[in-house]
């Protein structure tokens, strides 16, 4: 695999405790970096961020990218990869060039909704130096096009939850949208490369992790500004489905709780279900219908495809 390698002045000279790290695919990742830098001055090198561009392929981009962080104060490496590696090689192949010693996954699409957030993972380090912890999410700052709103409504829903309930069930609540890892943790237990396309590589490793180690959740969220229309999201279940099954395989005693596995037994029993399929996604599909009404469609599209993996 050919990787090339950019290191900012300030990266060469920073001893990090705590590394972002960042993977991205065909999008920019400069306004997150825009946001992480207002810390900089704050942090005195304490914090590094690493940012891989899986594949793009983008030369204009990569030097977009090199010319601004090259102007940080905060220590910045950019590895941009020759070809697409997937999500598991590619968290795995960011922590190898880490130097902290606790790891922050921070997805691209992603903006911190306080001025602190950085300093906040920090002190926690500091304070606690927890082997797991998740900061949350939140819609604060995420568009609200309309044809957005469906997938406002379903993430406000099943993502956007507070602390103190995601406590209750540590291993679902984790996404590597804005997940903090010792590094002697994901020396022990990192992503299963097998995983593939979109979707459970996260949580399958929570639930893995969680078997060893506590998962704590705590109030430091940020916005998951990639809100995706019906079709997208439609089309990243169809590519979750085989790693749904892989999940199902590899931890069934605690899938087994999970609503969307439920879900999905109960809709086996139905006669001709993959004939029924195709029209509960068109539900899903049709604007006039009230949101609610097309979330609940999309929720059973879903179940409708997770049903052949139970």
């Amino acid at each position: 695999m050919t990787v090339r390698t950019f290191a900012n002045p300030a990266s060469l000279t920073a001893r990090p405790i705590l590394s972002v790290l960042i993977p991205f695919l065909r999008d920019d990742p400069l306004p997150l970096l825009d946001a992480l830098e207002t810390e900089a001055a704050t942090l005195a090198g304490t914090v590094e961020v690493v940012v891989m561009d899986d594949g793009t392929d983008d030369p204009a981009l990569t030097e977009a990218i090199e010319t601004r962080i090259a102007t940080f104060a905060l220590p910045v490496t950019l590895l941009t990869l020759a070809t697409n590696e997937g999500r598991s090689k590619g968290r795995n192949r960011l922590a190898t060039a880490a130097r902290g010693r606790s790891l922050l996954f921070l997805d691209s699409d992603m903006r911190p909704d306080t001025p602190h957030f950085l300093g906040t993972w920090a002190d926690l380090m500091r304070r606690d130096d927890p082997a797991v912890a998740f900061g949350g999410f939140s819609l604060l700052q995420a568009p609200t096009d309309r044809r957005f709103a469906v997938h406002r409504s379903m993430a406000a829903k099943s993502e956007c939850v507070p602390h103190d309930i995601r406590a209750l069930t540590p291993e679902k609540y984790v996404y590597t949208s804005n997940l903090l890892v010792r590094r002697d943790v994901f020396d022990s237990e990192g992503f299963d490369a097998a995983f593939s396309g979109w979707g459970w590589e996260d949580v399958e490793w929570a639930m893995r992790v969680s078997r060893r180690y506590p998962v704590v959740h705590v109030d430091n969220p940020a916005t998951h500004m990639g809100l995706d229309t019906v079709q997208a999201l439609a089309g990243k279940y169809e590519q979750s489905a085989p790693n749904f099954a892989r999940v199902i395989a590899k931890h069934p005693d605690i899938i087994e709780g999970y609503p969307s596995f439920k879900a999905a037994r109960l809709l086996k029993r139905i006669p001709a279900l993959s004939a029924i399929r195709p029209w509960i996604r068109r539900v899903a599909m049709m604007e006039p219908l009230p949101v609610a009404t097309r979330a609940f469609a999309l929720r059973l599209y879903r179940a409708a495809l997770y049903a052949e993996a139970v």
